[in-house]
């Protein structure tokens, strides 16, 4: 499932705080990046058409059909796609290179490829 940028603001809420309603979200988004309700209403819309969020009654609630790490998995595997042609070695290169590690960083990163072979 694709999710937009302003879907991904909706979806951090419900992560975040679990079934919320839809004014909750609303008064949030409002504070942080400054939409109007009708803006955060129709962007929940548009994660209800996708199956990402329930919307049920009373009081509009709203509840995340999908986790996080589903989104990220996918996110992350489009991203080494378009960028780096599909290859995990070259997305792992270009991260360990740009990233300038530290030496406590990179042997936390050997542990974590040990544990996960």
């Amino acid at each position: 499932m694709k999710l937009f940028d302003s879907e991904l603001k909706i979806m951090d809420v419900l992560w975040r705080k679990g079934k919320t309603p839809a004014k909750e979200i609303a008064d949030e988004l409002g504070q942080s990046i400054g939409w109007n309700k009708n803006t955060t209403y129709t962007v929940i819309k548009k994660c209800v058409d996708k199956g990402a969020v329930l919307r049920t009654e009373p009081n509009f609630q709203c509840e995340a059909l999908v986790r996080r790490e589903e989104v990220q998995k996918e996110e992350t595997a489009e991203l080494i796609n378009k960028m780096f042609g599909g290859s995990d070695e070259l997305f792992f290169s270009s991260f360990l290179k740009n990233k300038g590690l530290s030496d406590e960083k990179a042997d936390e990163l050997l542990k974590l490829i040990e544990k996960m072979k």
